[in-house]
């Protein structure tokens, strides 16, 4: 463990001291202002921790900072799944950006002084300046919850603001274990804080098996969704609190990661046990806990729709545009569109600008590579992921070919608004879904914005060495030839300074959600469940601009009686997930829970020759790395070494 730090009760004053430095960076509600208050450090008459619940105002401090501690996924460098996978790449040898992520994406992870250490706080893993470990974060909600859960603390606090503010806190509670269960598997679990006085057994707190675990959290978010609200009625202060669906949600995301093959009978872990031998992780599978994910994201969805949470479709839209556009803003605004009806929980201390700017690229001469560091790069791999326009995966489409990727084709009038027209580029940027000309920019893709209004060829990408787009500069270049655009709000302005309009980062959307049902429920019920399953399938494909799976696959696909499989409709719903869901750092937890890792992250990482002036000479698939993911080790992180010779009760993940 972390030694008494981590989840000790220390003395008044250093818990002061903890308590008084995360407030500093924290403003919660709204992206727009905050309130001073809300920023202020605890007043300089309460020097101890009781002393912070004797008012409601100094207990509502406390509950902000227990807030303070969400991960900050709306910074690529912070938000694990971005970099840690192969679906984005980024310049080598930290020429733009610093990204211990990325340290794991090419291997190079270690148990002494490990990469993106959440549970120490080393490596970028705690957020800013490492300022987040999250035992520090469950401290201070144990520490909250003990005073406030107390009616004799806080006299002035109404007995509903009470049971909403310790349910959000029960919720922070859970999510935070469940964010180390995720990166490290069985964890400790810490229930109440150990007091001061502990002897040295009572501080040396062991891993939990996985199940016990996972039901006490599940517990939690129980609790906290009876007296969570339903919605946020006080959108200009109370945005970004949670609600009701976000903990039915959270429930719903962690039940389905127990159910899926790495932590549900997996018997890589065998052996992993205790150091009293109890076993870490149960090796028998348990299909019942596919139909517990499978009823807990009906009910989030239930309870999300019921609360007004809907498929985004971007209506307000000033401009004559055609339905290609409108059909593009629909898919990326869902994300960007600040506080949009789809989100769920967002969080607005998770600035989006400077995540914008390592996604945009320049689109014009005038513009400078500071200003669009287009440093973020999806992979020929990533860009191979999308369907086609038919709606089914390109190795599967009877009618199209993408056998050679360097052979060219010439743009279209049929192909104005996703690229330019005359424009020659790679076959596999042609005769492609919405999302893939949504999400990704390319040499010749047309990127449309609300700065273009109703001229939609207004701004095109031109990528190759020498153009404005290319990669000529010395720390902020691409390394792909491929762009990210779904991740960058529409409302972006070059001229007279880049202007990108931030929003809050969207922790869990209503299509995350839908997917999650679908995915567990084909797993519970199999063929049984096959039309509710494209119920929920299929409204993501709408918005998308896509014909239902049953079409799709009869009419496209070299197998067309995939979808009539329990086996097939898991390979659909993985895939339809891998696009719906990229590059919002997902994918890569998928991956690792599914246990495909092995497979994904064992192969090249490809992009096109960056460095090309000529259309023969930038169209030429090179090798950027080549990734290599051992398994089992891989699959979690190592416990710092250090940590193991604190705590000789904590037993080191395998093959560390």
């Amino acid at each position: 463990m972390k030694t008494k730090n981590s989840i000790v009760n220390k003395s008044f004053q250093k818990i002061q001291k903890v308590f008084g430095a995360s407030m500093v960076v924290l403003c919660l509600f709204g992206l727009e202002s905050c309130e001073n208050s809300f920023l202020d450090v605890v007043p300089d008459n309460i020097t101890t921790v009781e002393s912070a619940f004797k008012l409601r105002n100094e207990a509502k401090k406390y509950l902000y900072t227990c807030y303070a501690y969400i991960p900050k996924n709306g910074d690529g460098v912070y938000n694990i799944g971005m970099l840690a996978g192969d679906e984005t790449w980024i310049p080598p040898n930290r020429a733009a950006i610093t990204s211990y992520a990325f340290n794991i994406a090419t291997g190079t992870q270690r148990k002494a002084n490990t990469y993106m250490n959440a549970w120490e706080g080393n490596y970028q893993g705690a957020g800013p300046g490492d300022r987040y470990p999250l035992y520090d974060g469950i401290r201070h909600c144990n520490v909250f919850l003990e005073n406030v859960e107390d009616r004799t603390k806080v006299p002035d606090l109404q007995e509903g603001e009470r049971l909403r503010w310790i349910a959000e806190v029960k919720f922070l509670k859970a999510y935070y274990h469940y964010y180390l269960m995720r990166m490290y598997g069985p964890i400790p679990v810490v229930r109440v804080n150990i007091p001061i006085d502990a002897s040295n057994d009572q501080i040396q707190v062991p891993r939990e098996p996985i199940d016990s675990s996972v039901d006490y959290l599940v517990s939690l978010l129980d609790e906290a969704a009876v007296a969570l609200p339903p919605q946020i009625t006080d959108r200009l202060n109370e945005l970004g609190r949670v609600t009701k669906p976000v903990a039915l949600g959270i429930k719903a995301e962690l039940l389905l990661m127990a159910a899926s093959p790495l932590f549900n009978g997996n018997s890589d872990m065998v052996g992993l046990n205790a150091k009293d031998g109890t076993p870490l992780f149960n090796p028998v599978y348990d299909a019942t806990k596919w139909k517990r994910a499978a009823d807990a994201a009906k009910e989030a969805i239930d309870a999300a729709e019921a609360n007004g949470h809907k498929i985004f479709y971007k209506n307000n839209v000033a401009f004559t545009i055609s339905q290609t556009a409108k059909t593009k803003l629909n898919i990326t605004q869902a994300v960007t569109e600040p506080w949009n009806d789809e989100v769920i929980w967002a969080n607005p201390n998770s600035r989006t600008y400077e995540l914008q700017r390592l996604c945009m690229m320049p689109l014009a001469t005038t513009v400078s590579h500071s200003q669009a560091r287009k440093v973020f790069s999806p992979t020929i791999e990533s860009a191979t992921n999308f369907y086609t326009k038919n709606g089914v995966p390109i190795e599967e489409d009877k009618t199209l070919t993408f056998g050679d990727i360097t052979e060219l084709k010439e743009a279209t009038t049929a192909d104005k608004f996703n690229i330019k027209e005359g424009y020659r580029t790679s076959i596999l940027n042609f005769n492609r879904e919405p999302r893939f000309y949504a999400d990704l920019g390319f040499d010749g893709a047309i990127f449309y914005k609300s700065s273009s209004g109703s001229d939609e060829t207004k701004e095109v990408i031109r990528a190759k060495y020498q153009d404005y787009a290319g990669s000529a500069d010395a720390f902020d270049f691409n390394v792909t030839g491929y762009y990210i655009k779904k991740l960058i709000n529409w409302d972006q302005t070059f001229g007279g300074g880049t202007m990108y309009k931030e929003y809050a980062w969207p922790e869990l959307r209503l299509a995350d959600l839908y997917l999650m049902y679908a995915e567990a429920l084909n797993e519970a019920d199999g063929t049984a469940a096959t039309t509710e399953v494209l119920k929920y399938v299929d409204a993501i494909r709408t918005r998308a601009g896509l014909s239902g799976v049953v079409d799709s696959w009869t009419n496209f696909s070299n197998n067309p009686s995939k979808y009539t499989t329990k086996d097939g409709m898991r390979e659909i719903i993985h895939r339809e997930r891998s696009i719906e869901m990229a590059f919002e750092g997902k994918n890569y937890w998928d991956i690792r829970r599914w246990k495909k890792a092995t497979q994904e992250f064992n192969e090249p990482v490809k992009g096109w020759n960056v460095y090309g002036i000529t259309e023969a000479n930038y169209y030429q698939v090179v090798t950027l790395s080549q990734q290599r993911f051992v398994a089992p080790r891989d699959y979690f992180w190592p416990i710092e070494e250090t940590t193991l010779i604190r705590n000789p009760n904590l037993i080191q993940n395998p093959g560390w």
